[in-house]
C-alpha cells in the first residue's frame, strides 16, 4: 500500500467551534443517561455512536487518515463540554481522541495495520508495564499477564499495552514501552466495580503468550522525545509534543467539564432549596446561608485557576513545537506539575460543593455526589497523581534527577 494514499477517504473538515457546538448539544442526553451508565458500568453503543457522528474521534488525528489535526485546546473545549453531562462519557471520549494522536506516534506501517482494520473505531490502552516483551524473529512475544484499567475496551478492536524491553545494545536495563495488540489477541475480565467513573468499562485486558510484529513498537523514549517514529508521516507539529504533554490533556480536560456540570448543578438546586428543619429549623433559604456562598465562590475560583492553567500551558506547548524551537526539560516538567495541579483544584472545587448537597447528597443519583466521586477518580490517575508527579517537580527544582515520565 502506498504511503501516500490515505485509508479514510476525506471528508468535509469540521472547524473547532463546531466541534464545540455538537458537544454541548449533547449535554442534556448525556445527562440524562449518567445514572445508567453507572449501573451499567460501561457507555453505551448508541453514546459512541454519536460521538463518531459528531466526528470528536477526528480532532486530533492525521489528515492522511480523515483526522482534521487540531490541537489540544480544540479537545480540552470538546470534553469539557461532553464532562457537563456525564463524567464516564467525557473521560471515553478524550480516550477515543487521544489514542488516536499516541497511535500516530507509531510506526506507520502501524498506523496502517490499525486504521486499514477500522478507521472508525476507538483504541483503549493500559500503559503500566506488565513483564517483559522477548524479542523473537520479526517482533516481540508478550507472555501471560493482565492490563488492568482499560477504559472503553468493550468498544475497542485495538489496545496499547505496556511492557518492558530488554535492553538493548549499550543499554544497561529495560526499556518502558508500548505494544499494539488486536482485540482477536486478549480476553477481558469483568472486574470493574468501581467507586467513581464507574461508566468507563475499564475492565482488566488478559493476554496469554501473544505474538506482537515489531513496528507495532513505541518505547517510552521514542513517545517522549519528540521526534517519535511517526512525526516523519506526518507534517504537523502537534505530532512532535512529547506524549505525556499531551495525553494528561485528555484526562484532565473531562474533570473540567465535571466540575462545570456540578457547579450547574448546585446552583439550580440551591437556588430553590428549603432548609428541612431540625437544627437548622424549617424553611429556611439555603442561598441565603454565608457557608453556602462562600463555597460557590470557592468552586467556581478553583475551576477558572485550574482552567487558566493549562490552557496556558497547551499555548505555549504549541507556539513553541509550532516555532521549530525544542522544548526545554523545565516547559515539559513546568506543565508535568499543572496537569496534576489542575485536577487537584477541580478536587477541591467539587469538595466545597459537595458540602453544601446536604442529607440529599448521600443519594447516588444526585448529579452532584456523582461528580464528586468522579472528579476524585480522575484524580487518581498516576498521571495526575498529585504526590507522585510534585516529587518529581521538586526533584527537579532542587538539581535532582527527577524520578517520573515527562
Amino acid at each position: 500500500m502506498s504511503n501516500a494514499i490515505p485509508i479514510t477517504p476525506a471528508r468535509p473538515r469540521v472547524e473547532p467551534g463546531e466541534l464545540v457546538a455538537r458537544a454541548r448539544a449533547m449535554v442534556p442526553y448525556l445527562r440524562e443517561r449518567a445514572l445508567e451508565a453507572e449501573r451499567q458500568r460501561r457507555i453505551s453503543a448508541e453514546t459512541l455512536a454519536l460521538f463518531r457522528e459528531a466526528e470528536f474521534f477526528r480532532t486530533l488525528a492525521p489528515a492522511r487518515f480523515g483526522g482534521f489535526e487540531y490541537d489540544f485546546i480544540t479537545m480540552m473545549d470538546v470534553l469539557a463540554e461532553v464532562g457537563r453531562g456525564c463524567g464516564s462519557s467525557a473521560w471515553l471520549c478524550g480516550l477515543g481522541i487521544i489514542h488516536r494522536w499516541l497511535l500516530s506516534l507509531f510506526p506507520l506501517e502501524a498506523q496502517l495495520d490499525v486504521w486499514a482494520d477500522d478507521p472508525d473505531g476507538i483504541i483503549t490502552g493500559s500503559y503500566a508495564p506488565q513483564g517483559i516483551a522477548q524479542p523473537e524473529k520479526g517482533g516481540y512475544r508478550i507472555p501471560a499477564g493482565k492490563w488492568s484499567f482499560s477504559s472503553g475496551v468493550d468498544h475497542s478492536r485495538w489496545s496499547v499495552i505496556g511492557v518492558m524491553f530488554p535492553p538493548g545494545k549499550d543499554e544497561t536495563a529495560p526499556t518502558r514501552g508500548l505494544l499494539l495488540v488486536p482485540s482477536t489477541d486478549y480476553t477481558l475480565e469483568d472486574d470493574w466495580y468501581a467507586s467513581g467513573l464507574c461508566g468507563t468499562g475499564s475492565k482488566t485486558i488478559v493476554i496469554s503468550d501473544v505474538f506482537v510484529p515489531g513496528h507495532r513498537k513505541l518505547t517510552f523514549p521514542q513517545a517522549v522525545s519528540g521526534s517519535a517514529p511517526g512525526t516523519r508521516a506526518h507534517a504537523n507539529p502537534i505530532y512532535k509534543v512529547s506524549f505525556m504533554a499531551g495525553m494528561p490533556c485528555a484526562l484532565a480536560a473531562p474533570g473540567f467539564g465535571i466540575v462545570q456540570g456540578a457547579i450547574d448543578d448546585a446552583l439550580a438546586s440551591i437556588s430553590k432549596q428549603l432548609t428541612r428543619g431540625a437544627a437548622g429549623g424549617a424553611g429556611n433559604r439555603v442561598a441565603d446561608y454565608a457557608a453556602v456562598q462562600s463555597r460557590m465562590a470557592e468552586a467556581t475560583a478553583c475551576l477558572d485557576a485550574a482552567k487558566l492553567l493549562l490552557y496556558r500551558d497547551c499555548n505555549e506547548l504549541l507556539a513553541t513545537v509550532r516555532s521549530g524551537e525544542s522544548v526545554s526539560v523545565d516547559m515539559r516538567i513546568r506543565n508535568r506539575r499543572n496537569h496534576a495541579f489542575a485536577v487537584r483544584l477541580a478536587v477541591q472545587a467539587a469538595d466545597a460543593l459537595y458540602e453544601s448537597t446536604g442529607g440529599r447528597g448521600l443519594y447516588l443519583d444526585n448529579a452532584v455526589q456523582r461528580a464528586w466521586r468522579d472528579i476524585h477518580a480522575v484524580s487518581k490517575h498516576i498521571a495526575l497523581n498529585w504526590d507522585a508527579v510534585s516529587t518529581m517537580t521538586g526533584q527537579h527544582l532542587l538539581g535532582l534527577e527527577p524520578k517520573g515520565t515527562y
